[in-house]
């Protein structure tokens, strides 16, 4: 029973970004004591919250460092917490990146590397490739992010136009044991484009990467296209011997976080049904199939009797062509919002599990059926919001934006769909 559908998605929310918390998933993962030195390092959103739980599970000594993004910083005693700019890099990113490989550059078998991975590492972990800056880094980092190229096919051209990415960082801590501990925020949850890999072998080459910027028409400085052009810029691959002790955990995913939420419906109820942890596509697009599937059993029972509530995952993609306040949630849910024209009986919430959804310190949204109609009472055309990408302006004016706070974890995007009967 559901007596206010925005409480209980938010809740469904809650409940995701809770069981992908590091204090939860960290500690059973932990390596044994070595002989040598514990060095920690890691980037991500999540990563000095992992970085905490590693600490206060761990017994012997340990040093290291770890990047986060601003705001995101949790105190440690034995390890460094650097806050960086995300998403577009900064020099603070940039000298983190270089003093961590400085970290890794002596080690010896002895020795063992922990490192925690996230969301966002890719660009907290800025080391432009020899003859690149950081402000060809950031432009490039721009250009990939207004695209509308995936995540996968933004970050095989990260890492071959890095000089820490794709398995670099991994191939500078040799011969030391490495640790992997990975939060995925990626569809598929492939290892090599959580933050771009940067502990991983990279099966992809100069030429893929290539192949991506002239798919998207993506300007990039001339000594990039050299770096790609020639192949310098190619990255260690899975075979690499350098990386035969590396051992890789991926400790929280969207697929666990979904169940987690599942669980908490059906308890109270309610049938849920996920219909994928790793969709993609143009946000917009998503949200008119997503608002088919929710007419469709609202209306006719099909495919899912009522009450149910619809979950999914994944990272969907904006390309811009305006210049309004959006993040591809909101993108999303306007979307559908505009699809469902008001019909009642269906209640949404679309939000990043980072907490911030574009730019914005905004998770995402909410909408119902009276979303379209509070809006016109406001002054505001729903179809100009969604064509000028500006998501937020469109939920902030009526008062639906849904706001966590920093959450200190990342497993990506998150959709509820809550169908209470025939509308």
């Amino acid at each position: 029973m559901v007596d206010d559908p925005k409480q209980f998605l938010k809740e469904l929310f809650s409940a995701a970004i809770s069981s992908a918390q590091p204090e939860k998933c960290v500690p059973k993962y932990l390596p044994e004591v070595p002989s040598g030195r514990l060095i920690v390092i890691g980037a991500g959103k999540a990563s000095a919250a992992m970085a905490r739980a590693v600490e206060d599970n761990w017994d012997g000594e340990l040093s290291g460092l770890v990047v986060t993004r601003y705001g995101y910083s949790v105190p440690c005693q034995s390890i460094e917490i650097v806050e960086a700019a995300h998403p577009v890099p900064d020099q603070v990113g940039l000298t983190a990146a270089q003093r961590m490989l400085e970290l890794t550059s002596d080690l010896s078998e002895d020795d063992t590397v922990l490192c925690l991975i996230s969301g966002g590492g890719s660009a907290l972990l800025p080391l432009p490739f020899d003859g690149l800056t950081l402000d060809d880094k950031q432009t490039i980092n721009k250009e990939l992010l207004r695209c509308g190229a995936t995540i996968s096919e933004i970050n095989c051209v990260r890492r071959h136009l890095s000089q820490i990415k794709g398995g670099r960082l991994a191939a500078a801590c040799y011969p030391a044991k490495l640790v992997n501990l990975l939060i995925s925020d990626v569809p598929g949850d492939d290892p090599v484009n959580i933050a771009s890999g940067p502990t991983v072998g990279d099966p992809t080459t100069c030429a893929d990467a290539l192949a991506i910027v002239e798919r998207y028409k993506i300007i990039l400085p001339a000594r990039a296209l050299e770096i790609l052009e020639s192949g310098a810029g190619e990255t260690p691959d899975v075979d690499d011997p350098r990386l035969a002790c590396v051992e890789t955990h991926i400790i929280a995913t969207p697929q666990m976080a979904l169940e987690v939420a599942a669980a908490v419906a059906e308890a109270l109820g309610i049938s849920a049904y996920i219909l994928g942890d790793s969709i993609e596509g143009e946000a917009a697009d998503v949200g008119v199939v997503m608002a088919g599937i929710a007419r469709q059993a609202a209306t006719k029972g099909q495919p899912f009797k009522t009450p149910c509530v619809l979950l999914s995952g994944g990272e969907t993609t904006v390309t811009l062509t305006g210049d309004g306040r959006g993040g591809r949630n909101v993108e999303f849910l306007l979307s559908f919002a505009v699809a469902m024209d008001g019909l009642s009986g269906v209640y949404a919430l679309a939000g990043d599990t980072d907490g911030v959804d574009g730019t914005e310190e905004i998770a995402g949204a909410y909408c119902d059926g009276s979303t379209l109609k509070r809006a016109w009472e406001k002054g505001i055309t729903p179809r100009l919001s969604l064509a000028n990408n500006d998501g937020h302006g469109f939920f902030e004016a009526i008062g639906d934006s849904i706001t966590t706070g920093p959450t200190l974890t990342n497993v990506n995007d998150f959709r509820a769909i809550f169908i209470d009967g025939p509308g």
